[in-house]
């Protein structure tokens, strides 16, 4: 959608540029990490979790020639590097990283890694998307006051203002998955780009599986006015499309696990499922437990270490943090590796 009279277009048009653009908020030096903290840079352990995860789709594979790890939104290429780095030898000596960013390759990552603008073509291992779609941009719908959802224009300062009844595709999606009752002001992300960018994704993994990870919700407690904000250096702050923040939204991560569920050949794939990430977390061997006191007689050192990682690990699975995010699997051809 293009600029409405007064320079107001909807939001997703509007964070595009402001994210993606020349000079736009992702293709700044400092990246990502100079603004928010993900689970990738709270801990390495999180990179050494997802190694483990790729070691498992490596043997539901059958141990390939070639096995792929794709980084979606790869930031500056902190949690491929970490991954690789993680694996054990034999499989990382078959692995083939990929990083999938917009932002110039960083100087000094690792020659393996594979820097790229856009997904590999076909992809046989994990592909995976650490709060990539939460900066999918997307359209905001608001109730006006004859109870009609229409789109949020909004101005390069963020001021905002309501446009035309939202219709077609998009309303549809609002139906099945965000219905919006008649009250003035109530208001959603309109998530149809993230289903189909998401869908897009799936559909290069040949065999093997897609997981997602971000801040989500879904379908039985949607926030009644939406969550789109901005963050700058750390901070939360208000949602400005020029530039100068990020802009991001939680996702429905349910209606992203329903948007593709047949491969590119047509064939009906494995049921998605949703976790938290605490659950998947400690499905991978990642507790948060303390160690052992007899530990600190034996070994002050290695009580000291380990407990510093059962700190790090307690802060990626907690509650009301970082272990509520949501994880979205999709296998593709083989079993699920999280299932007992």
């Amino acid at each position: 959608m293009g600029r409405a009279a007064g320079g107001a277009r909807g939001w997703r048009a509007a964070a595009e540029e402001a994210l993606y653009g020349p000079g736009g908020f992702y293709r700044r030096p400092e990246g990502p990490a100079g603004h928010f903290r993900t689970s990738v840079h709270a801990s390495g352990l999180f990179a050494g979790a997802v190694a483990r995860l790729l070691c498992r789709v490596d043997e539901a594979l059958g141990r390939p020639r070639a096995l792929d790890f794709v980084d979606l939104g790869a930031g500056r290429g902190e949690l491929v590097t970490g991954v690789l780095a993680a694996l054990p030898a034999d499989v990382a000596a078959r692995t083939r990283g990929h990083a999938v960013e917009i932002a110039a390759r960083p100087a000094g990552l690792d020659g393996r890694i594979t820097w790229r603008g856009d997904l590999p073509e076909a992809v046989t291992g994990l592909l995976f998307a650490n709060e990539w779609l939460d900066n999918v941009p997307v359209d905001v719908a608001e109730v006006d006051a004859a109870g009609v959802p229409r789109r949020v224009l909004v101005a390069a300062d963020g001021s905002e203002r309501l446009g035309e009844p939202v219709s077609g595709a998009e309303a549809d999606w609002l139906a099945r998955w965000w219905p919006l009752p008649a009250e003035e002001g109530l208001r959603a992300e309109i998530g149809l780009p993230r289903d189909l960018a998401w869908a897009s994704a799936v559909g290069r993994v040949v065999r093997g599986l897609a997981v997602a990870v971000d801040y989500a919700h879904t379908a039985d407690a949607r926030p009644p006015f939406g969550t789109l904000t901005g963050f700058r250096e750390g901070r939360e702050t208000a949602p400005v499309p020029d530039g100068s923040c990020d802009i991001t939204a939680h996702v429905a991560l349910d209606a992203c696990a329903a948007a593709c569920t047949t491969s590119e050949a047509g064939e009906r794939l494995p049921t998605a499922r949703l976790l938290t990430q605490r659950t998947a977390l400690h499905a991978l061997g990642l507790t948060g437990a303390r160690p052992p006191l007899a530990l600190a007689a034996a070994d002050p050192a290695a009580y000291v270490r380990a407990l510093a990682g059962a700190g790090e690990a307690a802060e990626l699975t907690a509650p009301g943090g970082l272990g509520d995010f949501g994880w979205l699997l999709r296998p593709v051809g083989v079993p699920d590796p999280l299932l007992p």
